[in-house]
């Protein structure tokens, strides 16, 4: 079994093709597997299949959180870790991952895969969505 890290990394690049493609993941995990001869991680595929299944909520909870910009404007990098760390924040709701850890994860999923600035950027965003889900259990 891979590690949470591992499967997060694999996530954000299946997220990342789907950005990209617009196919359905279904299809893209089948093709990574075919042409990659990757094996699918039951944590990445319910991370991939969550983020899909509520892209839509996912997509309106960043745009909440990144002021004065719109996800058109985000690279298809940034918008990636974006996704899977809210999805996984907000969706997956596994009890041994704190928020503070897919934040983290993101933070460096971005150093990896961007650059200072996008990781900057999205420990912002999320620490913003992490505050306003504290807020909501709160209330």
């Amino acid at each position: 079994m891979k590690k949470r890290h591992e499967s997060r990394e694999q996530a954000f690049v299946l997220l990342f093709e789907k950005s990209v493609s617009g196919e359905k993941m279904e299809d893209i995990i089948e093709a990574a597997v075919e042409a990659r001869c990757i094996e699918m991680d039951p944590y990445c595929e319910k991370l991939t299949s969550l983020a899909e299944l509520y892209l839509e909520e996912i997509d309106a909870v960043i745009s909440a959180h990144i002021r004065g910009w719109s996800l058109r404007r985000l690279s298809k990098v940034a918008l990636s870790i974006l996704r899977l760390a809210v999805c996984e924040m907000k969706f997956l709701s596994a009890k041994d991952v704190p928020i503070s850890v897919s934040i983290n994860e993101a933070v460096e999923l971005a150093k990896v895969y961007g650059n200072e600035k996008d990781a900057s950027y999205i420990n912002g965003v999320l620490s913003s969505v992490a505050k306003s889900m504290n807020e909501a259990d709160n209330a």
